[in-house]
């Protein structure tokens, strides 16, 4: 899922901060309305993609929130693509002109060229969330994360902490869902996964240290979705304090790492807090706690958010359709069946889980937790015979390719199977990006994903409190209607 760290939580937050601030600012100028028909304006380097720039100001960024609002973010894509019988386009968002590429080949395209006739895009607010001690952009930052996490969360890092994730799933069940007749999936979702960021990335373990972290961090993680005007009471000014605390906490975490490292208490390899401090640049300088301490606020707002949306749906799913619940749940029960009473989920047994994380996929497909991310073209370039200026956003729907009938037949249909053998062609399934910024916590969110599934199954059978509600809104994250409550059965082994 461009699922994960800073770097692909930062581009879904550019999509709602930016459109946001368009939407303020338009609204107090909606006198001066008047619609842009479509044109077929030129460059000297040749035609513009076929489009229009909507109304003055806001574009068509309203149409854009609408179809999120709706839960349908593909329409707008697709619904223009049909329309200029063109899969490249025109139009106006978040305050810029952009052009909108779509389907594999859009995909294989900015891919491709990261870094060569694109980069990525965030709006100057982020920087404000996100701030850096060296004065460098949220983009400059995120490359340097993306480095360091390569090693720690490449696959034979991570197995490691199978068992972890795995107790610490016990421990979640226990404590949040068992001896309880309903519960709210995605708040509890989104305690899991913290819990579980916290502990993996910086050994926070201890509960009323968690709590000290997860209050502040509820208000920073809801105003990053805020109007970006930093004046006293707003939301965003009310979560650039808390951000604030959240660092202060952090920093005194890693102060007491340095010491427990200089005793020898602390292993050098044993989160990625330990690893960033004692890592060094090309120049052999180290990070400062400050800038440490916003990598690792990075990482617990991705390692949440997206995860624990790709769980919620997963329940959603599973209530709405026994056979596949019962797919997962032999699968699961298998798994189980090989198992001495009390030994933990290991790499073996996650490599089993196909049908589970197929399941997983296709849950990702129908309701993707980062629907698309922007991008900046850095030179004028060609594609399909349009000119694209230097200076241009372009924005890559990642929910226009998993919705597309011409991609994938019967798209509204829930098919696991579409993920069996070889799977879906490439560029077409891309929840995790693609190319040099595919999310580097594809595995650790795949293991976290499927250790939640084995506990959920093994424990309840479950049905969703509103039954015929299977409606959700992206903005900019799919959210279930009032955070999907279920009501629990439990199993009688």
């Amino acid at each position: 899922m461009e699922v994960m760290t800073m770097i692909l939580l930062v581009s879904v937050i550019s999509i709602s901060i930016s459109i946001s601030f368009a939407f303020l600012f338009g609204l107090h100028h909606h006198l001066f309305f008047n619609k842009n028909k479509s044109s077929t304006t030129t460059t000297a380097a040749g035609p513009l993609p076929p489009g229009k720039m909507g109304w003055p100001l806001v574009g068509e960024s309203l149409h854009f929130l609408w179809a999120g609002w709706k839960g349908h973010p593909e329409k707008f894509v697709l619904d223009r693509v049909a329309k200029y019988s063109s899969t490249v386009f025109r139009t106006h968002l978040v305050g810029e002109k952009a052009a909108v590429l779509s389907g594999a080949s859009g995909n294989k395209f900015l891919f491709s060229n990261e870094n060569k006739l694109v980069k990525a895009w965030f709006p100057s607010g982020i920087d404000k969330i996100f701030p850096s001690s060296t004065r460098s952009s949220s983009e400059e930052e995120g490359i340097k994360l993306r480095r360091m996490l390569h090693t720690f969360l490449k696959t034979e890092a991570l197995r490691r902490y199978i068992g972890k994730m795995d107790h610490m799933a016990q421990t979640h069940f226990e404590e949040g869902w068992e001896n309880k007749k309903e519960v709210v999936v995605l708040p509890l979702a989104k305690d899991y996964t913290f819990q579980l960021a916290c502990r993996l990335f910086a050994s926070v373990e201890d509960p009323q240290q968690v709590d000290r972290l997860s209050k502040p961090f509820n208000l920073l993680a809801s105003s990053l979705f805020a109007i970006p005007i930093d004046l006293p009471g707003t939301p965003f000014s009310k979560g650039i304090k808390a951000s604030k605390i959240v660092r202060q906490e952090l920093v005194s975490i890693i102060k007491q790492r340095k010491i427990d490292l200089a005793q020898g208490k602390a292993s050098p390899t044993q989160d990625i807090l330990s690893h960033m401090l004692l890592t060094s640049d090309e120049n052999g300088n180290f990070m400062q706690e400050f800038d440490i301490a916003d990598k690792i606020l990075g990482l617990l707002i991705g390692g949440r958010d997206s995860a624990s949306v790709a769980c919620t749906f997963i329940v959603k799913y599973l209530a709405e359709l026994p056979h596949i619940y019962d797919g997962v749940y032999n699968e699961q029960m298998e798994i189980l069946k090989s198992k001495s009473p009390g030994d933990s989920l290991n790499w073996e047994d996650l490599q089993k889980m196909k049908y589970s994380w197929n399941v997983a996929c296709e849950v990702m497909r129908l309701a993707t937790p980062v629907p698309g991310t922007f991008r900046e073209a850095i030179a004028d370039f060609s594609y399909k015979g349009y000119s694209i200026p230097k200076g241009f956003k372009l924005y890559w729907s990642a929910t226009a390719t998993h919705k597309n009938p011409k991609i994938f037949p019967e798209p509204e249909k829930f098919d696991p199977s579409r993920f069996q053998g070889a799977g879906p062609a490439p560029y077409t399934f891309v929840p995790f990006g693609g190319g040099p910024r595919m999310c580097p916590g594809l595995e650790y969110a795949r293991f976290e994903i499927l250790v939640f599934m084995h506990h959920l199954v093994k424990r309840f059978k479950f049905e969703k409190v509103i039954p015929n509600d299977g409606k959700f809104v992206v903005d900019p994250m799919p959210i279930p209607a009032k955070g999907l409550p279920i009501r629990l059965f439990p199993h009688q082994n």
